[in-house]
């Protein structure tokens, strides 16, 4: 499963275009042309970084120089677990099936193996499922640090100078919602809101 990539522009404090990469290109190049004084930024819903877009020419023209390719796939692991479900659904032959285990050699005290063994399903069961509980653990976190670090970039780049700025980083990467949301209660309503989706939702 994909999703598309998602991009968010701002003229200064005013959230200006959200959506699809071309549409925010050609909301920046028309506020431009207008004479603002900017900053007039496009941000990377999925970094939470700026990125540069050049807006010459018409609108055929700026699409032609946009990247392609732009659907993102959620997670490594979903893809894993399609390949895996894709798998488990198809025909089986006649005979074993086909599970894609692979036997290596595990070294572990007495201790250990009469632990595994007590366990339902056997050793090999036991081990199965302590590896996907560990990678479950894993991706969890680093999709908190992902969701965290790109709510960063975007603050940084934009509320730098706004005031509670720097406790509101620490509330972040502690994963202090409450505090987050009182720190940055006064900041500018879309940067604010912009912000707290940023740091409350799971990266694309």
């Amino acid at each position: 499963m994909t999703q598309t990539a998602t991009y968010t522009s701002f003229n200064g404090y005013q959230r200006i275009a959200s959506g699809p990469l071309l549409a925010n290109a050609l909301a920046v190049k028309q506020v431009l042309e207008a004479g603002t004084p900017g900053p007039v930024l496009i941000f990377d819903d999925a970094t939470g970084r700026s990125i540069d877009v050049d807006i010459r020419g018409t609108e055929q023209e700026i699409a032609s120089r946009l990247p392609t390719g732009t659907p993102r796939n959620e997670h490594p692991d979903d893809q894993l677990e399609a390949s895996e479900t894709s798998e488990a659904s198809a025909p089986k032959g006649r005979g074993r099936p086909k599970l894609g285990v692979v036997a290596r050699e595990v070294t572990l005290l007495p201790r250990h193996w009469e632990w595994l063994a007590a366990q339902p399903g056997g050793a090999s069961v036991a081990l199965r499922k302590l590896v996907e509980e560990a990678r479950r653990t894993g991706s969890e976190k680093a999709r908190l640090r992902q969701t965290q670090e790109r709510a960063y970039h975007f603050m940084l780049a934009i509320a730098g100078d706004l005031p509670g700025y720097e406790e509101a980083t620490r509330a972040l990467f502690a994963n202090d919602q409450a505090r987050l949301q009182d720190l940055i209660g006064a900041w500018p309503t879309d940067v604010r809101n912009h912000a707290l989706h940023l740091a409350a939702s799971a990266p694309d």
